[in-house]
């Protein structure tokens, strides 16, 4: 309510706040608000304890983790686990950080080099408000560096130093699925097309989708893709689209909503689409070398 307040006022307004009797007066020029508080010590207090982790890392490339895989943490309360980003270290080929959402129909995956200080944190699962309130700290701060302290059970970012803005959060208490056993290794089909026409195109087609489903067909062919849409309400939509595609046909089915997104993330002249069969899953990526890998789920149609 007081920000509401803030922000309707005219730029520039000189704003002063008092507070008497459980009330907190707002006066800005011949504007006067009285507003009901509640008391001091009912709010409640993180008690952060020890957060033995710390490490830091560029605000753009925290920035950037978040962007890429925000859009995947899942809705479904009954799946509280899945309610955030997972942060993990490891030690396999070189020292790695990882950040993955999943909802069950896509995954996201973002790596980065292991930051100094980082070997040795524990899973955690970052809850989806303190991502979204984290993500709008972060474009104010896009320049410098942000210092992240954790534990199993609490994690706080601070911004700017001594002095500067602190976002603390609890964790989710849960085990996040293995979810490297969902990402496709052997899928011999390889498909490369521009992110950009393959969205605008997948984009016009569905828009005669069933509101539900949002269905969208792909057929594939030799350096050449077919998007189609049937609704039994609506129509028929197809559209062809130039691709470089080598492998024998395939049709498989997609809902255009997740696939948009993950296009959306694609930010060169070519994605990579490495499929297997119309019911296995589909590896998405920038190319070989990117840092953001995708894994979407098909579709019946």
């Amino acid at each position: 309510l007081l920000f509401d307040i803030a922000r309707k006022l005219p730029e520039g307004s000189q704003v002063s706040l008092t507070t008497s009797d459980n009330r907190l007066e707002v006066k800005a020029g011949r504007s006067n608000f009285k507003l009901p508080t509640l008391p001091r010590d009912d709010f409640p207090v993180i008690v952060e304890g020890d957060l033995p982790t710390s490490f830091e890392l560029p605000a753009s490339k925290l920035a950037e983790l978040i962007d890429r895989t925000r859009f995947a943490i899942s809705t479904e309360e009954t799946r509280y686990y899945l309610n955030g980003i997972f942060l993990h270290v490891t030690d396999e080929d070189e020292p790695l950080l990882k950040a993955a959402a999943t909802d069950g129909h896509r995954l996201a995956r973002f790596t980065l080099s292991r930051p100094e200080g980082a070997a040795g944190m524990p899973d955690v699962i970052v809850p989806r408000k303190a991502v979204g309130e984290l993500r709008k700290l972060l474009e104010e701060a896009l320049d410098g560096n942000v210092l992240i302290d954790l534990s199993a059970s609490k994690i706080r970012f601070t911004f700017g130093g001594e002095g500067g803005v602190v976002l603390t959060s609890k964790l989710i208490d849960g085990t996040f699925p293995d979810y490297s056993r969902v990402i496709p290794t052997g899928n011999d089909k390889l498909l490369k097309v521009d992110p950009k026409l393959f969205f605008a195109g997948v984009d016009r087609v569905a828009t005669i989708a069933t509101e539900k489903t949002r269905a969208v067909k792909i057929g594939l062919d030799q350096d050449r893709v077919t998007l189609s849409v049937t609704s039994p309400d609506n129509g028929t939509a197809a559209e062809e689209l130039a691709a470089e595609y080598r492998a024998e046909g395939l049709e498989i089915g997609f809902n255009a909503n997740y696939l948009k997104d993950i296009l959306s993330q694609i930010d060169s002249d070519t994605v990579e689409l490495h499929l297997a069969d119309a019911g296995a899953p589909t590896l998405i990526r920038e190319n070989e070398a990117s840092p953001a890998l995708y894994v979407l789920m098909p579709m019946r149609v």
